[in-house]
């Protein structure tokens, strides 16, 4: 299945030029929908979570949802609840003690979140069933229906290819594609208004380099510094300090402890990106870690956000893309800042614990440039 998502995602151009011009035509909703707030504060964190969410279900579907269609609403929060969940104490408890689950409350609500999510993905898939044209392929689930088909004709039994590992591909790409992107976007947002000298330094350079055009990916080889800031972002904020669980597949000896093949492992990726025998300043926003002597963008071994290895996250070069043109449409466009009566200092960083480490509930200013 993620040999089939990785191959399928990639014809649909994740990562190239066509998730390029989707990425900058959802910027234009993003930023309007920041433009309607006219400079107030609010809290961006639904509106995020919707933006990073329509690339996925481009790739997915084949279209993007309006910010205010009531199913997508309902799905986005949802999913965003689901994770939340997924990381609380009670879960973690059920993960070692699975017989507790019908007791907790939590279990309850998780797995309530869990059948509407998967029924809404059925609704989703049976409209595109119904208009399914094998020769004309639109989407990752028109790509999957038609190679089940391929095979059912091919009287191939047994197969992976079945309606439940349909909903599940599609539910898991879903919500990694939606709260990851859209947490990582949020931090960036919030470290601007909390540091504004860094952000100054990002505009000054956008201003320099790209002017009051639209953002491309080929504009980040020659915007070094705001380069620097995306990385340090994912490398604080630190979204998800737990990686999947992964599984051994042989005995393997580490660090003087050995580890029998098919022992669960959860690689803490905490103790990489705030190594503090890597980095500088661990623990401190500092985009310098990122930046040699003549200010040159430089690459870390230490930076790995999306995991390492043979199960690193199959969207990686998808959410590269995203962070780097989100994150720049919007730095063009506005000047981001506490709400009135609050300072920098008083800004929050501490995060709001689930799955992953999302900003706890806050609210900007995103005021206009122009």
């Amino acid at each position: 299945m993620r040999r089939f998502a990785l191959s399928t995602l990639r014809d649909f151009g994740m990562g190239r030029r066509i998730s390029e011009g989707k990425i900058i035509e959802e910027c234009a909703y993003l930023s309007e929908e920041f433009e309607q707030q006219e400079g107030k504060s609010f809290d961006n964190a639904q509106t995020i979570h919707y933006a990073a969410s329509n690339i996925i279900s481009a790739l997915m579907f084949g279209k993007r949802f309006d910010y205010k269609d009531s199913d997508f609403k309902a799905m986005v929060e949802s999913e965003h609840e689901s994770i939340r969940l997924t990381g609380t104490a009670s879960i973690l408890i059920y993960n070692t003690f699975p017989w507790l689950g019908p007791f907790l409350k939590n279990w309850r609500d998780l797995m309530k979140h869990a059948e509407a999510n998967r029924q809404e993905t059925r609704n989703i898939i049976a409209d595109l069933k119904e208009t399914l044209n094998p020769e004309m392929c639109r989407c990752f689930v028109d790509a999957f229906l038609t190679h089940k088909l391929n095979l059912e004709e091919s009287e191939i039994k047994d197969s992976h290819y079945h309606d439940d590992n349909l909903v599940y591909s599609v539910r898991n790409l879903f919500a990694a594609g939606t709260d990851t992107t859209g947490n990582t976007l949020q931090w960036g947002l919030l470290f601007m208004s909390k540091y504004p000298h860094f952000q100054e330094q990002v505009q000054e350079e956008l201003s320099r380099v790209v002017g009051s055009r639209q953002v491309r990916v080929d504009d980040r080889k020659n915007l070094p510094y705001t380069d620097a800031v995306i990385h340090e972002t994912q490398r604080l904020a630190n979204i998800a300090p737990l990686a999947l669980p992964h599984k051994t597949s042989q005995d393997v000896t580490f660090q003087g402890y050995f580890i029998k093949k098919g022992t669960t492992v959860f690689p803490l990726l905490t103790s990489v990106l705030h190594d503090e025998s890597e980095w500088e300043t661990p623990y401190t926003f500092n985009p310098s870690h990122f930046l040699d002597k003549e200010g040159k963008f430089m690459s870390r071994d230490a930076f790995i956000p999306f995991s390492a290895g043979r199960r690193v996250c199959p969207g990686e070069s998808l959410a590269r893309m995203e962070l780097f043109l989100f994150f720049t449409s919007l730095l063009q466009r506005f000047r981001f800042t506490p709400p009135p009566g609050v300072t920098e200092d008083e800004l929050d960083l501490t995060p709001d614990v689930g799955f992953t480490l999302s900003p706890s509930p806050h609210e900007l200013c995103a005021v206009s440039r122009q």
